[in-house]
């Protein structure tokens, strides 16, 4: 494990004996040698040091795969995931790179990160960088190195993200993201905690925060079974979404069995219907499945004309009928940041 300077963090304590670290809500008060629960922020004296210029994942792929659908379709990734995550998620289906720290025997295996390098690869790929499969709030200080060199490259950084910040964090990284996806789990507190162990409340606020600020905004939600998959959380979920803006895209992500959940049964495509009419009956004007419900779950049709405009395939973008920003059919303008 590599550590390198961190921000982010303040004297706390009696005395200021301790550093309180304000990366994440959690806001850990350490001792030095301390790390925090996410196992990859640690005090050292009296700064705070972060081992997350590191990824275990590098590969190209298309945006969709993020997912991002309203954010440069048919473009590609090149996708890093730095150690840890501030969530614990019984269903993480990247609990192998995710848990770093707090599964027995968990060996983390990861390369360190040159963000002038990286930069350069997606630049002559055409490429933007995504952090993802982790947590990449965690890694602010990859994500406005990479950001630094991308502004000369023409490179953007995207996140997938939990939304588990500070306002701090959020105030300091969203001028280097280009885009976020959030994710929102549950619409409840308990419901929240019992799946992530973590409040939702910071998670809400992240959400209004990057919004407000211009960062290009879609949100997953997982149905996961007994929890986020009833039609009142959906509905709750909804709602919040379109109180903020209509024209957010909304991801509803299928559970596979995986990690402590390998015995629940996957999300049926039938409730990955009706979670779909919940989120048009809510005022969402995109709502997407990415595979259970074919092609037409994946489409995206100009609300205006309602004309064909984006088909996907699985994992990529098939055709764009987008012009200056709006419908290639009737003008109508689309939210999202396309080409």
């Amino acid at each position: 494990m590599r550590w390198t300077p961190a921000v982010l963090y303040s004297p706390d304590g009696p005395a200021q004996s301790r550093i309180r670290c304000d990366a994440c809500p959690m806001r850990c008060l350490l001792d030095d040698g301390e790390v925090g629960r996410c196992h990859v922020r640690r005090r050292t004296g009296r700064v705070m040091e972060t081992a997350t210029f590191a990824t275990s994942v590098r590969n190209i792929d298309a945006i969709e795969r993020k997912p991002f659908y309203h954010y440069k379709p048919g473009s590609r990734a090149i996708t890093l995931a730095a150690p840890g995550c501030t969530f614990r998620c019984d269903y993480c289906v990247n609990h192998t790179i995710s848990q770093y720290g707090r599964e027995p025997g968990r060996i983390w295996s990861a390369s360190p990160v040159d963000p002038a390098e990286v930069v350069a690869a997606a630049a002559e790929a055409g490429a933007c960088v995504a952090l993802s499969y982790t947590e990449p709030s965690l890694a602010p200080e990859l994500t406005l190195a990479l950001a630094e060199h991308g502004s000369a490259a023409g490179v953007d950084v995207v996140w997938k993200s939990n939304g588990f910040l500070t306002p701090e964090a959020v105030t300091l990284v969203a001028p280097a993201l280009a885009a976020v996806n959030l994710d929102i789990k549950a619409a409840d507190e308990h419901s929240h905690h019992r799946l992530t162990g973590a409040p939702l409340r910071p998670v809400l606020d992240t959400f209004h925060a990057f919004a407000a600020l211009g960062v290009w905004m879609e949100v997953s939600t997982p149905l996961i079974p007994g929890v986020s998959d009833h039609p009142s959380q959906l509905k709750t979920i909804a709602r919040l979404i379109a109180a903020v803006d209509r024209e957010i895209p909304w991801h509803l992500l299928r559970f596979t069995p995986t990690f402590r959940l390998a015995s629940a049964s996957p999300t049926s495509p039938h409730a990955l219907a009706r979670a779909v009419d919940i989120g048009r009956e809510a005022g969402l004007r995109y709502v997407y499945v990415e595979r259970a419900l074919g092609e037409a779950g994946r489409s995206t049709r100009c609300p205006g004309c309602g004309q064909l405009v984006v088909r996907r395939g699985i994992w990529e973008t098939t055709a764009v009928s987008i012009t200056a920003g709006g419908c290639g059919h009737c003008g109508v303008p689309l939210a999202g940041r396309w080409r």
